[in-house]
């Protein structure tokens, strides 16, 4: 017997295993079903042990077989991977790109960049998710993530694209009808809107330049998922929100909203390019992330640069 790994029979046994039947995973290979069903008797006779329990009927996977599935699988991988990295290494950037990103960044950022990407790099095809929910990039798969965030410790590895500041806003409206707070815990008398999906309580955590902290736990009429969900309700002067930089300055500079509690500042987050550490960064992925860096690095949405925003314990001139 071969002292070399049977790592054909493996990736078939891995196959078979995922689709359920010896015709479905050859059709999934492009081989006959003979080919795969020598494959996978081979394998047993090397290994000692019967893998699936075979029925007319039924295919099911012994213990045995269940045991060795999910390490046959993590080799076919890893073996996809290897050739993947070694065709985009040695040619021009291409395959498809599995990306996540906060939806309103995504929309109002991202995709309006998306045509100058394909036009860059046509072989690189992006499979865009827009949700404000924590994507687990490793655990569903996603090759890379754009993130708005005060990035803690992680097992991933993030480049920071550009800073991203928090406002607490209110209308106009609001604020002639409720007043201005001149003080964060005054903020528990005010209609506050706040977000569902933080992977903690949504706490609003301010400092002021003397020292001084103070956290509020916002209450009012509307919890959401989205920045999009809270915007009509606040823009109708109805509540205050804790907005981020990218959003919150369009409704600055036609005075549809005022940012208010200005000598305080919240935790500045940034923009993130973030990717799994677990693999190799396939050229695919490399090029998208120089691109959205190159591309959103000047921060184009920024507050300092449109109207002229100072740092909270300066005034505006």
């Amino acid at each position: 017997m071969s002292k070399l790994p049977d790592f054909e029979g493996l990736a078939m046994f891995a196959k078979v295993a995922e689709e359920g039947s010896f015709a479905a995973a050859a059709t999934a290979m492009g081989v006959s079903v003979a080919t795969v069903s020598r494959a996978v008797t081979r394998l047993e006779e090397r290994l000692g042990g019967r893998l699936f329990n075979r029925t007319s009927r039924r295919l099911a996977l012994t213990d045995y077989g269940h045991a060795l599935a999910e390490r046959a699988t993590k080799i076919c991988a890893d073996a996809e991977e290897a050739e993947d990295f070694a065709r985009e290494t040695s040619s021009r950037p291409r395959g498809l790109v599995k990306l996540a990103a906060p939806l309103s960044f995504g929309t109002r950022w991202v995709a309006p960049l998306l045509p100058e990407f394909f036009r860059a790099y046509p072989e690189i095809s992006v499979d865009l998710h827009l949700t404000d929910a924590h994507a687990d990039l490793i655990g569903e798969g996603f090759d890379a993530a754009l993130r708005i965030a005060v990035m803690e410790d992680s097992s991933l590895v993030a480049r920071l694209i550009a800073p991203v500041r928090r406002f607490i806003v209110a209308s106009p409206s609001y604020l002639s009808r409720h007043g201005r707070p001149q003080h964060p815990h005054e903020l528990a008398a005010h209609q506050c809107v706040s977000y569902a999906n933080r992977s903690k309580r949504d706490i609003w955590r301010f400092t002021h330049p003397g020292g001084e902290e103070c956290t509020v736990a916002p209450t009012g009429v509307l919890r959401g998922t989205s920045v999009e969900a809270l915007l009509p309700t606040v823009l109708a002067g109805l509540a205050v929100a804790e907005l981020p930089e990218f959003v919150a300055t369009p409704y600055f500079l036609d005075k549809q909203l005022e940012p208010i509690l200005a000598d305080w500042r919240l935790p500045e987050g940034g923009l993130y390019f973030v990717t799994p550490t677990a693999r190799t960064r396939p050229a695919k992925v490399t090029a998208l992330a120089e691109f959205f860096i190159s591309k959103l690095s000047e921060a184009e949405w920024s507050a300092k640069k449109l109207i002229g925003w100072k740092s909270p314990g300066r005034r505006r001139k």
